[in-house]
């Protein structure tokens, strides 16, 4: 009787045997591929491991990710722990200010290099590292293409710095202090002073901009260990949760945890009453969007905003408190926001660890005494910090950061003061010539998804300079694109359609009257349909598209706002629902 190979007796395709290279002979490819293994310095033993892939998005073009060496260590010393088997990979990194034309141009690449690498190379769960704020959703997004069990673990967030006195830190304040040297409050000595404490670390932006929605989220999904979202990049804190994070890979290789089981439509609708409790960024909707998109689901944003009703800002963090992110963390981070929101939650959705989110808050260490997350009595600002407004300006809809806005501009009529294009702004925003009053609306076009390309975070238009320097703090903004969460003020977004595929908002002209009305939930101009059906047919518009490459494949496919700005070919073939569930 002879007896088969050791290797063809193992049946189960799992480890270092998955996804074997196409040579005609399965034998012969594991054969080669074992004889690379050995070649690394490994033994059989790497063969009879859950392997888990660790996703490496170091840069010296990131700083968000500059404590990358460290957090590699502490994931790879968690998964041998555990048993299994660390192979650490590259994937493209992408960084807020080291990108152009914007990092959202590039976030879809990243979820394609993501998807792509996990698919092709053999693994039975994957850590997917990220921080800065296009990377974390475009991780999010591949890794639910693929299906596998995988696990965030977040960079963290940066420390704060000091000037003159005064607690200072990314981004928010690099925005307030380039407004005071814009209306001329400091100088360009102090201006430079502050530029050197700003960024006082490695890490993300240190308040509630993109990167820190997009953690909270990533645990609000149950997408990270416990306690994952909050700590500082520089702490050890931070490296325990990465060390957590590799023995949870492990866990859920060995138990079958797919991504799928975790990111469910209640799932969503818990990260949706998150980034509503947090003051959380407008990115964070079209992220969501694009994530649940890749799972079969659409954010209803109709139901988004009446879940507003009920969910308070509880966080008091810049910008639309007075806090920093590791003040959050001090404060117990999200186990103690979720422990407030608990009666609005989905329980019984499931998180990365095997157990439900109301296990896990239940599991938590008990709440104690502090000032940063407040009782649902007591709120930073009593509804949701995101309204949806609609009208014949948005008839996809459009967003306003309510909770970082002037309350007494959310109810507005005004001249209509437009700009064409981003160029356009750039060369006459700050012209003394500029006919413009504080009570006008500053209109900005094609900064949407195909207009700009990449719907950059343009939407923060500047105060023109005659009326910064007159002492204006706010004036109502309106176009088709984005802002950093870092950013304030009253500033409408995501208009859609947007300007360059031919939405409502190409046709507004200089003087027109353009009525907001937050309490109504309305965006409008105040011209006759016919009117406005008469500039239609006066001014076609030509769709932006390019002759070849990666531009090509981004304005041939690209989504609008509300589906997340994705490519069309990258969602979900079927879409099954919608999220969140309305009452």
């Amino acid at each position: 009787m002879t007896t088969k190979p050791k290797d063809s007796q193992k049946t189960s395709e799992t480890g270092l045997r998955k996804g074997l290279t196409s040579y005609g002979d399965k034998g012969f490819s594991l054969f080669l591929r074992k004889a690379f293994i050995k070649g690394a310095g490994y033994t059989d033993s790497a063969l009879d491991r859950p392997v888990v892939g660790i996703i490496n998005t170091g840069s010296a073009y990131n700083p968000c990710h500059g404590n990358m060496p460290q957090l590699l260590e502490a994931v790879k010393r968690g998964v041998m722990l555990a048993g299994g088997l660390p192979m650490e990979f590259p994937t493209i990194s992408i960084h807020e200010s080291f990108a152009a034309p914007t990092s959202m141009y590039l976030r879809n690449l990243m979820s394609m290099d993501t998807e792509e690498m996990i698919r092709a190379q053999p693994m039975d769960a994957v850590v997917l590292i990220g921080g800065c704020d296009k990377t974390v959703p475009a991780q999010l997004m591949g890794a639910a293409s693929v299906g596998l069990p995988a696990i965030q673990l977040i960079t963290g967030s940066m420390l704060t710095g000091s000037h003159r006195s005064e607690r200072v830190g990314a981004c928010t304040d690099c925005r307030r202090y380039w407004a005071k040297f814009r209306a001329g409050e400091i100088d360009e000595i102090e201006k430079d002073e502050v530029n050197e404490q700003l960024v006082a670390s490695v890490g993300t932006c240190s308040v509630m901009g993109t990167a820190s929605t997009m953690a909270c989220i990533a645990e609000a999904l149950g997408m990270t260990v416990p306690g994952g979202a909050t700590p500082p990049a520089v702490t050890a804190d931070r490296i325990r949760i990465a060390e957590e994070t590799g023995a949870c890979a492990v866990h859920m290789a060995k138990n079958g945890i797919t991504i799928d089981k975790v990111l469910t439509a209640d799932a969503f609708e818990n990260a949706l009453r998150v980034l509503l409790a947090i003051g959380g960024s407008t990115n964070g909707i079209v992220h969501l969007a694009a994530i649940a998109g890749r799972m079969g689901l659409e954010i209803d944003l109709e139901a988004l905003d009446m879940m507003g009703n009920e969910t308070p800002v509880l966080v008091d963090l810049k910008p639309s408190g007075d806090h920093y992110m590791e003040n959050f963390h001090d404060a117990g981070g999200m186990t103690t926001l979720l422990r407030e929101l608990k009666p609005l939650l989905k329980l019984n959705a499931m998180t990365v660890t095997g157990r439900t989110l109301g296990e896990e808050i239940d599991a938590a260490p008990p709440s104690f005494k502090q000032d940063v997350v407040r009782k649902m009595d007591n709120p930073i600002y009593p509804r949701g910090s995101i309204a949806v407004l609609y009208g014949n300006l948005a008839p996809g809809g459009a967003i306003i950061k309510q909770s970082a806005a002037d309350e007494k501009l959310m109810e507005h009529e005004g001249r209509a003061v437009v700009f064409e294009n981003a160029e356009d702004l750039a060369n006459r925003i700050d012209s003394p010539d500029l006919d413009v009053t504080a009570d006008d609306i500053l209109v900005l076009k094609n900064i949407g998804p195909k207009g700009a390309p990449g719907m950059p975070e343009a939407g923060y238009i500047p105060i023109p300079m005659k009326l910064a320097r007159a002492g204006v703090k706010d004036i109502v903004r309106i176009s088709d694109g984005r802002m950093s969460g870092t950013a304030f003020g009253t500033i409408v977004l995501h208009i859609t359609p947007e300007s360059a595929i031919g939405g409502p908002l190409a046709y507004v002209r200089n003087g027109d009257r353009i009525r907001l009305s937050v309490k109504n939930r309305e965006l409008s101009l105040q011209i006759s349909e016919q009117e406005l059906a008469q500039r239609i047919k006066e001014n076609p518009i030509e769709t932006p598209t390019a002759k070849r490459g990666y531009k090509k494949l981004f304005l041939d496919t690209v989504t609008q706002a509300d589906l997340g700005v994705d490519f069309d070919f990258l969602r979900a073939t079927d879409i099954n629902g919608k999220t969140p569930s309305r009452k």
